[in-house]
């Protein structure tokens, strides 16, 4: 009789509050989906021109960037991974629980600002597409000039807010279902433009060996020479580039939100999904087709919008890719914006939180000039978070090692942590501190400042009190934790289970789609080995555009047909 009281306070709370319980976790195919998707967006257009502009060489960004992918996905299977299948919380819950209600509360405003600023960029990308298919002037200022522009933001944005308002389920499922197309398109795109690119610097349509191809690299596309005409980044810098770019999701352990739903830590791997295929074929794909697309428009690459890129590389498919590809990782920081909302908050639903800060998003992302600084957001995000994504680190795995109690803080009622905070601060001096003074690259801050809060926040959390033992607290938290795993599996002993759809006509509309991907990347190449002059090409590369636009189509009906069938299945 005495459990009912305890599930009642349960029942209370959001379920954003709790650990994830068991029955609600994840298999890897989720998270490869979703990660595929998300790290396949229309920033890649962006990305694809910025190391051009940065002066890298062909041969750095092959290696460089595969070998700092390689990291960025070690980091979140050896750090973040972990960290989410033994608490089963995201950071903003965590976060509470080793530092205190204010420390939480500050750090977590933090994330919504970031994370709502960069769901506005996304939005505006994917409007540019939109601003292009109905001829609105491009908008260069840092206010929207034109009426129009404003009311396609306001539209593309209130898709965004509609997914992520449902949930990581939600999310999930949209990722899943765009992430095989967004892969084929970026391939599908650089290979139909690389003839054009071949044409500029070889006289043919295709380089007949990896030297020619490299050739084609260093002299249109990636040459060594910055924007200003002197010599660019290297190796060292490319591989900085790409393990940094999601410091702030890795190192700083946003992405426990996410993680927290793995059946097992493993599954840290399928971030490679979005590393490997997503970053480093997106980017380098993006690179090509800017590259094409330069040449064809006889401009420069850093001139060129997304919607230019994308439409003259992929036709009417390359609208939907700049807006798919935006909204997909829109929704995702979106969601994680309103989970760090909900920890702010926590009277008040996920739903509402997010909804809440969706409209500030779309607000926001009228700003054109969110999208054009989103690479410098992107980095000081990744340099603000990382100390704190340090100190609960430090408190998570290594406090048990050294004899340390992990909530210390809590258990002395603490109503914040002085050695967080401070240790905080003194990483954001830190770090911020060797950028000013130009120590080392900017792309690897992240690691002194990583090591320096650890160091810092063990000295100061021992002198406070994490040194010493608290039995009586301990045995509560376990026995709190104990009722927890209880009252989830209540919940599950009434959760009616999910039934796969495994019908022939699911697996019939399934292959179609599938079929439709394939013909796409089919008749990609044969517009790049079937056209041996520049009006065989240019008929080729017309006839690609055409059959893939009505093939994007088919895809499109057939994954959400099937997703319907899928969830009209578990209903029953």
């Amino acid at each position: 009789m005495s459990e009912t009281p305890n599930f009642q306070q349960f029942e209370t709370m959001h379920e954003e509050q709790l650990p994830v319980p068991k029955h609600k976790l994840h298999d890897w195919t989720h998270f490869a989906g979703l990660y595929a998707a998300e790290h396949v967006a229309a920033t890649e257009f962006v990305i694809g021109a910025t190391f051009v502009a940065l002066g890298a060489k062909t041969m750095d960004i092959i290696l460089g960037l595969l070998i700092g992918n390689i990291l960025a996905v070690l980091s979140w299977t050896l750090i973040t991974t972990p960290i989410a299948v033994e608490t089963r919380l995201s950071l903003y819950t965590y976060l509470n629980k080793i530092a205190g209600d204010s420390m939480s509360k500050l750090y977590n405003w933090a994330n919504i600002l970031i994370f709502t600023v960069i769901s506005a960029a996304m939005v505006t990308v994917s409007s540019t597409a939109v601003r292009f298919l109905f001829g609105i002037p491009a908008q260069l200022d840092w206010y929207p000039t034109n009426l129009w522009f404003v009311l396609i933001v306001i539209l593309v944005g209130l898709f965004v807010v509609f997914v992520a308002i449902y949930g990581f389920q939600a999310v999930s499922d949209f990722s899943g279902l765009c992430a095989p197309w967004l892969f084929t398109m970026f391939a599908s795109g650089a290979i139909v433009l690389l003839p054009a690119l071949s044409l500029d610097v070889l006289g043919t349509t295709l380089p007949s060996s990896w030297a020619e191809l490299v050739q084609i690299g260093d002299q249109s596309i990636w040459t060594g020479v910055n924007s200003d005409g002197e010599a660019g980044i290297g190796l060292v810098e490319v591989i900085g580039f790409g393990w940094a770019a999601n410091t702030i999701t890795h190192f700083g352990l946003i992405d426990m939100a996410l993680l927290r739903f793995a059946k097992k830590k493993s599954y840290g791997l399928a971030t490679s999904t979005g590393m490997l295929f997503g970053h480093y074929i997106a980017w380098i794909a993006a690179g090509i087709m800017g590259a094409g697309t330069a040449v064809i428009l006889g401009q420069s690459i850093v001139q060129l919008d997304p919607g230019d890129v994308a439409f003259h590389a992929l036709g009417w498919s390359g609208f939907v890719i700049v807006i798919v590809a935006g909204w997909t990782t829109a929704i995702t920081n979106l969601y994680r914006a309103g989970l760090a909302a909900q920890a702010v908050y926590p009277s008040q639903s996920r739903r509402k939180t997010t909804m809440i800060v969706g409209v500030a998003m779309v607000i926001v992302a009228c700003f054109p000039f969110v999208f054009s600084q989103i690479l410098p957001l992107l980095t000081y995000a990744g340099l603000l978070v990382v100390p704190v994504g340090a100190i609960v680190f430090a408190e998570h795995q290594l406090f048990p090692k050294i004899g340390y109690t992990r909530y210390w803080s809590k258990f002395q009622d603490y109503k914040y942590s002085t050695p967080a905070i401070a240790s905080w601060l003194l990483g954001l001096v830190f770090g911020f501190g060797l950028n000013v003074l130009d120590v080392m690259s900017f792309y690897y801050l992240f690691i002194p400042t990583w090591i320096f809060t650890i160091v810092v926040y063990t000295i100061l959390a021992g002198r406070y009190g994490a040194a010493d033992g608290y039995p009586e607290e301990e045995e509560q938290e376990h026995a709190y934790n104990a009722t927890v795993d209880q009252y989830h599996q209540h919940l599950a002993e009434k959760e009616i289970p999910a039934v796969k759809d495994s019908s022939l006509m699911t697996r019939v509309i399934n292959m179609t789609g599938y079929t439709a991907l394939l013909l796409t990347l089919a008749l990609a190449a044969h517009t790049l080995m079937g056209s041996p002059t520049e009006d065989s090409y240019l008929l080729n590369k017309d006839s690609f555009q055409l059959i893939g636009f009505i093939c994007t189509v088919i895809y499109f009906v057939t994954a959400c047909w099937s997703m319907q069938r899928g969830k009209s299945q578990m209903n029953k």
